[in-house]
Protein backbone atom coordinates (compact mmCIF):
# COMPACT_ATOMS: atom_id res chain seq x y z
CA UNK A 1 0.00 0.00 0.00
CA UNK A 2 0.96 3.55 -0.72
CA UNK A 3 2.39 5.39 1.55
CA UNK A 4 -0.14 8.33 3.11
CA UNK A 5 0.28 11.88 1.61
CA UNK A 6 -1.67 13.16 4.62
CA UNK A 7 -1.86 11.64 8.06
CA UNK A 8 -3.47 12.90 10.74
CA UNK A 9 -3.36 10.82 14.24
CA UNK A 10 -5.27 11.74 17.31
CA UNK A 11 -5.51 15.40 16.60
CA UNK A 12 -7.10 17.16 19.46
CA UNK A 13 -7.81 21.22 19.17
CA UNK A 14 -9.46 23.62 21.17
CA UNK A 15 -10.15 27.09 21.42
CA UNK A 16 -10.07 28.18 24.96
CA UNK A 17 -12.96 25.60 25.97
CA UNK A 18 -14.00 24.98 23.10
CA UNK A 19 -13.19 21.32 22.01
CA UNK A 20 -13.13 21.60 18.19
CA UNK A 21 -11.54 17.97 17.32
CA UNK A 22 -11.43 15.20 19.36
CA UNK A 23 -9.01 11.78 18.74
CA UNK A 24 -9.48 12.70 15.29
CA UNK A 25 -7.84 10.78 12.30
CA UNK A 26 -7.74 10.90 8.77
CA UNK A 27 -5.20 9.17 6.37
CA UNK A 28 -5.25 10.44 2.88
CA UNK A 29 -3.03 7.81 -0.25
CA UNK A 30 -1.72 9.70 -3.72
CA UNK A 31 -4.50 10.24 -5.94
CA UNK A 32 -7.20 10.33 -3.58
CA UNK A 33 -9.62 12.94 -3.66
CA UNK A 34 -11.17 13.88 -0.90
CA UNK A 35 -13.87 16.02 0.09
CA UNK A 36 -14.25 17.25 4.04
CA UNK A 37 -17.77 17.66 4.97
CA UNK A 38 -19.13 19.25 8.35
CA UNK A 39 -21.60 21.53 9.45
CA UNK A 40 -20.37 25.24 10.33
CA UNK A 41 -17.99 25.60 13.13
CA UNK A 42 -17.09 21.86 12.95
CA UNK A 43 -13.29 22.80 12.47
CA UNK A 44 -12.42 21.79 8.53
CA UNK A 45 -10.84 25.00 7.66
CA UNK A 46 -9.22 24.74 10.98
CA UNK A 47 -8.08 20.85 9.72
CA UNK A 48 -6.95 22.21 6.72
CA UNK A 49 -4.69 24.84 8.16
CA UNK A 50 -3.33 22.40 10.07
CA UNK A 51 -2.35 20.43 7.36
CA UNK A 52 -0.81 23.36 6.23
CA UNK A 53 1.34 23.68 9.32
CA UNK A 54 -0.50 27.51 9.96
CA UNK A 55 -1.85 25.82 13.25
CA UNK A 56 -0.82 23.47 15.77
CA UNK A 57 -3.34 20.78 17.13
CA UNK A 58 -3.38 20.90 20.92
CA UNK A 59 -2.68 16.71 20.75
CA UNK A 60 -2.04 14.10 18.05
CA UNK A 61 0.32 14.47 14.84
CA UNK A 62 -0.14 15.37 11.45
CA UNK A 63 2.39 14.34 9.23
CA UNK A 64 2.91 15.30 5.20
CA UNK A 65 5.04 13.21 2.72
CA UNK A 66 6.14 10.86 5.73
CA UNK A 67 7.47 13.92 7.66
CA UNK A 68 6.00 15.23 11.15
CA UNK A 69 5.08 19.04 10.71
CA UNK A 70 6.72 19.19 14.16
CA UNK A 71 10.30 17.92 13.36
CA UNK A 72 12.35 20.30 14.04
CA UNK A 73 14.62 19.94 10.69
CA UNK A 74 13.44 22.79 9.07
CA UNK A 75 14.98 22.50 5.69
CA UNK A 76 13.15 18.97 6.33
CA UNK A 77 9.77 21.47 6.58
CA UNK A 78 10.59 23.51 3.97
CA UNK A 79 11.41 20.75 1.60
CA UNK A 80 7.52 19.17 2.26
CA UNK A 81 5.53 22.46 2.41
CA UNK A 82 7.40 23.00 -1.36
CA UNK A 83 5.37 19.68 -2.41
CA UNK A 84 2.04 21.24 -0.88
CA UNK A 85 -0.51 24.19 -2.75
CA UNK A 86 -3.13 25.69 -1.42
CA UNK A 87 -6.78 27.41 -2.58
CA UNK A 88 -8.03 29.71 0.17
CA UNK A 89 -11.60 30.51 -0.37
CA UNK A 90 -11.53 33.92 -1.37
CA UNK A 91 -8.01 33.39 -3.44
CA UNK A 92 -5.79 35.15 -1.06
CA UNK A 93 -4.16 37.24 -3.99
CA UNK A 94 -2.24 40.09 -2.87
CA UNK A 95 -4.12 43.05 -3.39
CA UNK A 96 -1.20 45.57 -4.15
CA UNK A 97 0.54 43.09 -6.79
CA UNK A 98 -0.17 42.11 -10.23
CA UNK A 99 -1.38 38.88 -11.55
CA UNK A 100 1.66 37.78 -12.85
CA UNK A 101 3.27 38.93 -9.45
CA UNK A 102 0.94 37.16 -7.49
CA UNK A 103 1.68 33.73 -9.83
CA UNK A 104 5.39 34.87 -9.46
CA UNK A 105 5.82 35.25 -5.38
CA UNK A 106 6.94 31.61 -4.90
CA UNK A 107 8.73 31.55 -7.42
CA UNK A 108 10.70 34.62 -6.59
CA UNK A 109 10.75 32.92 -2.66
CA UNK A 110 12.63 30.16 -3.80
CA UNK A 111 15.50 32.67 -4.67
CA UNK A 112 17.07 30.35 -7.11
CA UNK A 113 15.36 31.22 -10.72
CA UNK A 114 16.15 34.33 -12.90
CA UNK A 115 13.19 36.49 -13.90
CA UNK A 116 13.29 35.04 -17.57
CA UNK A 117 12.62 31.28 -16.21
CA UNK A 118 9.96 32.76 -13.33
CA UNK A 119 8.36 34.46 -16.69
CA UNK A 120 8.35 31.34 -18.65
CA UNK A 121 6.89 29.37 -15.52
CA UNK A 122 4.11 32.44 -14.58
CA UNK A 123 3.21 32.41 -18.41
CA UNK A 124 3.26 28.69 -18.14
CA UNK A 125 0.73 28.23 -14.93
CA UNK A 126 -1.61 30.98 -16.84
CA UNK A 127 -2.16 28.30 -19.22
CA UNK A 128 -2.80 25.73 -17.06
CA UNK A 129 -5.94 27.71 -15.31
CA UNK A 130 -6.86 28.88 -19.36
CA UNK A 131 -5.97 32.24 -18.83
CA UNK A 132 -3.98 34.50 -21.16
CA UNK A 133 -0.63 35.89 -20.65
CA UNK A 134 -1.87 39.52 -21.57
CA UNK A 135 -3.72 38.91 -17.78
CA UNK A 136 -0.87 39.22 -15.92
CA UNK A 137 -0.94 42.72 -16.49
CA UNK A 138 -4.31 42.96 -14.72
CA UNK A 139 -4.57 43.85 -10.76
CA UNK A 140 -6.99 42.08 -8.36
CA UNK A 141 -9.45 44.37 -7.62
CA UNK A 142 -9.97 44.12 -11.88
CA UNK A 143 -10.69 40.12 -11.88
CA UNK A 144 -14.01 38.74 -11.94
CA UNK A 145 -14.62 35.98 -9.10
CA UNK A 146 -14.17 33.67 -11.16
CA UNK A 147 -10.58 34.74 -12.66
CA UNK A 148 -10.06 35.09 -8.89
CA UNK A 149 -10.23 31.51 -8.59
CA UNK A 150 -7.86 30.56 -11.58
CA UNK A 151 -5.16 32.81 -10.43
CA UNK A 152 -4.98 31.49 -7.09
CA UNK A 153 -5.08 28.09 -8.65
CA UNK A 154 -2.39 28.87 -10.34
CA UNK A 155 -0.15 30.30 -7.42
CA UNK A 156 -1.19 27.50 -5.72
CA UNK A 157 0.62 24.98 -8.64
CA UNK A 158 3.69 27.78 -8.96
CA UNK A 159 6.11 24.93 -7.25
CA UNK A 160 4.18 21.98 -9.03
CA UNK A 161 2.72 20.25 -5.88
CA UNK A 162 2.02 16.90 -5.48
CA UNK A 163 -0.41 17.70 -2.68
CA UNK A 164 -3.31 20.50 -3.13
CA UNK A 165 -5.79 21.54 -0.62
CA UNK A 166 -9.01 23.79 -1.36
CA UNK A 167 -11.09 25.56 0.85
CA UNK A 168 -14.38 25.77 -0.26
CA UNK A 169 -13.32 26.20 -4.13
CA UNK A 170 -16.73 27.50 -6.05
CA UNK A 171 -17.67 29.37 -3.24
CA UNK A 172 -19.20 32.81 -4.31
CA UNK A 173 -19.38 31.47 -8.19
CA UNK A 174 -23.03 31.01 -10.43
CA UNK A 175 -23.28 27.25 -11.37
CA UNK A 176 -21.94 27.52 -14.85
CA UNK A 177 -18.52 29.12 -13.35
CA UNK A 178 -18.34 26.75 -10.60
CA UNK A 179 -18.63 23.86 -13.18
CA UNK A 180 -16.16 25.04 -15.00
CA UNK A 181 -13.47 25.05 -12.51
CA UNK A 182 -14.53 22.22 -11.13
CA UNK A 183 -13.87 20.68 -14.60
CA UNK A 184 -10.48 22.72 -14.45
CA UNK A 185 -9.48 20.91 -11.52
CA UNK A 186 -10.27 17.97 -12.22
CA UNK A 187 -8.46 18.34 -15.50
CA UNK A 188 -5.25 18.95 -13.81
CA UNK A 189 -6.17 16.44 -11.26
CA UNK A 190 -5.51 14.24 -13.72
CA UNK A 191 -2.86 15.29 -15.72
CA UNK A 192 -0.48 15.93 -13.05
CA UNK A 193 -1.17 13.60 -10.54
CA UNK A 194 -2.40 15.39 -7.80
CA UNK A 195 -3.67 14.67 -4.23
CA UNK A 196 -6.78 16.84 -3.36
CA UNK A 197 -8.03 17.70 -0.05
CA UNK A 198 -10.63 20.18 -0.32
CA UNK A 199 -13.37 21.75 2.03
CA UNK A 200 -16.62 22.14 0.29
CA UNK A 201 -20.28 22.30 1.34
CA UNK A 202 -21.82 22.19 -2.57
CA UNK A 203 -23.16 19.24 -3.83
CA UNK A 204 -22.49 19.49 -7.30
CA UNK A 205 -18.83 20.17 -6.54
CA UNK A 206 -18.36 17.52 -4.41
CA UNK A 207 -20.53 14.92 -6.60
CA UNK A 208 -18.12 16.55 -9.40
CA UNK A 209 -14.67 16.39 -8.07
CA UNK A 210 -14.39 13.84 -5.18
CA UNK A 211 -13.48 10.08 -5.10
CA UNK A 212 -13.40 9.90 -1.51
CA UNK A 213 -15.12 12.05 1.20
CA UNK A 214 -14.41 12.31 5.07
CA UNK A 215 -17.37 13.48 7.19
CA UNK A 216 -16.72 15.53 10.06
CA UNK A 217 -19.00 15.61 12.96
CA UNK A 218 -19.19 15.32 16.79
CA UNK A 219 -15.50 16.73 16.37
CA UNK A 220 -13.69 13.78 14.80
CA UNK A 221 -14.30 11.92 11.72
CA UNK A 222 -17.23 9.68 11.47
CA UNK A 223 -17.42 8.50 8.05
CA UNK A 224 -14.85 8.16 5.35
CA UNK A 225 -14.24 6.18 2.33
CA UNK A 226 -15.36 6.19 -1.90
CA UNK A 227 -18.26 8.90 -2.43
CA UNK A 228 -20.56 6.76 -3.05
CA UNK A 229 -20.33 4.37 -0.04
CA UNK A 230 -20.52 7.45 2.50
CA UNK A 231 -23.47 8.89 0.64
CA UNK A 232 -25.37 5.92 1.55
CA UNK A 233 -24.37 5.61 5.34
CA UNK A 234 -27.03 6.31 7.47
CA UNK A 235 -25.14 8.97 10.01
CA UNK A 236 -27.60 11.59 10.96
CA UNK A 237 -25.36 13.97 9.47
CA UNK A 238 -25.18 12.84 6.29
CA UNK A 239 -28.81 11.68 5.93
CA UNK A 240 -29.20 15.71 7.03
CA UNK A 241 -26.56 17.00 4.51
CA UNK A 242 -27.74 15.03 1.43
CA UNK A 243 -30.86 14.53 2.20
CA UNK A 244 -33.33 13.45 -0.97
CA UNK A 245 -30.64 14.19 -2.81
CA UNK A 246 -27.97 12.02 -2.13
CA UNK A 247 -29.31 9.12 -4.39
CA UNK A 248 -29.44 11.43 -7.54
CA UNK A 249 -25.49 12.38 -7.07
CA UNK A 250 -24.52 8.81 -7.08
Amino acid sequence: MSEPVVELRGIHTRFGAVTVHRDLSLSVVPGQIVGLLGGSGSGKTTLLREMLGLQRPCAGSVRLFGVDLDDPDQRLQRSVRRRLGMLFQHGALFSALSVFDNIAFPLRELRCLDEDWIRRLVHLKLAMVELEPSHGALMPAELSGGMVKRVALARALALEPELLLLDEPTAGLDPDRSQNFVDLVASLQHSLGLTVVMVTHDLATLAGLASHVAVLADQHIVAFGPKEQVMTSDHPFVTGFFGADRRKLL
